[in-house]
C-alpha cells in the first residue's frame, strides 16, 4: 500500500562482505522509536548531483571508513523500493544495492553524519544462518537469501 504523503527518497546501499561470506550491518534504532533496535546495510541517501555508485562509495567510507572508488562497486546486484517512517517522517525509497567484497579490515563510525551519531551504536559482521536467528529485525529482511546468492 502506497502512502500518498510519504517522501520520495532514493538510496544506494552496498553489501559489505567479508571472506567468510559476512555482510557487515549498522546497529541502530529510529530515535522515533529507540525501544526498537535493528540492523541495516551501510548505505544512504542519494545527494544531488550524485549517481548510485557514488553515492555508494561516499557511504561506505562515512558510515564504515572503508576505501572504494564508484567504479570499483560495479554493476548494483539488486533494487527494492519500500516505504518506512524514520523520526516521525514517512519515506518512500528507492534502493540500488552494491556489493563489495573486502578482508578482514577495521571498520570505523568514526565519520558519521549528525543523525547517524545519535542513532548508530555499532557494527556486526553476520552469515545467513546468524541472521535467521537473529533477535532483532534487520533490514533488508530478504538479506539472508541475497548473501547465498550474492555473498560467497
Amino acid at each position: 500500500m502506497s502512502n500518498d504523503s510519504a517522501k520520495d527518497r532514493r538510496a544506494a546501499r552496498v553489501l559489505v562482505v567479508d571472506q567468510d561470506g559476512r555482510v557487515l550491518l549498522l546497529h541502530g534504532f529510529d530515535p522515533a522509536d529507540p525501544a526498537h533496535p535493528f540492523w541495516i546495510t551501510v548505505g544512504g541517501g542519494i545527494d544531488a548531483g550524485e549517481d548510485a555508485a557514488q553515492a555508494a562509495s561516499r557511504e561506505l567510507r562515512e558510515e564504515t571508513g572503508i576505501a572504494a572508488q564508484p567504479e570499483s562497486l560495479g554493476d548494483p546486484v539488486w533494487h527494492r523500493e519500500i516505504e518506512f517512517s524514520f523520526d516521525g517522517t514517512q519515506y518512500r525509497q528507492a534502493e540500488t544495492y552494491f556489493l563489495l567484497r573486502v578482508g578482514h579490515g577495521p571498520v570505523s563510525l568514526d565519520d558519521l553524519d549528525d543523525i547517524e551519531k545519535e542513532t548508530v551504536d555499532g557494527y556486526g559482521w553476520w552469515s545467513p544462518e546468524e541472521l535467521e536467528s537473529a533477535g532483532e529485525p534487520f533490514f533488508p529482511p530478504q538479506l539472508p537469501q541475497l548473501l547465498r546468492e550474492f555473498g560467497r
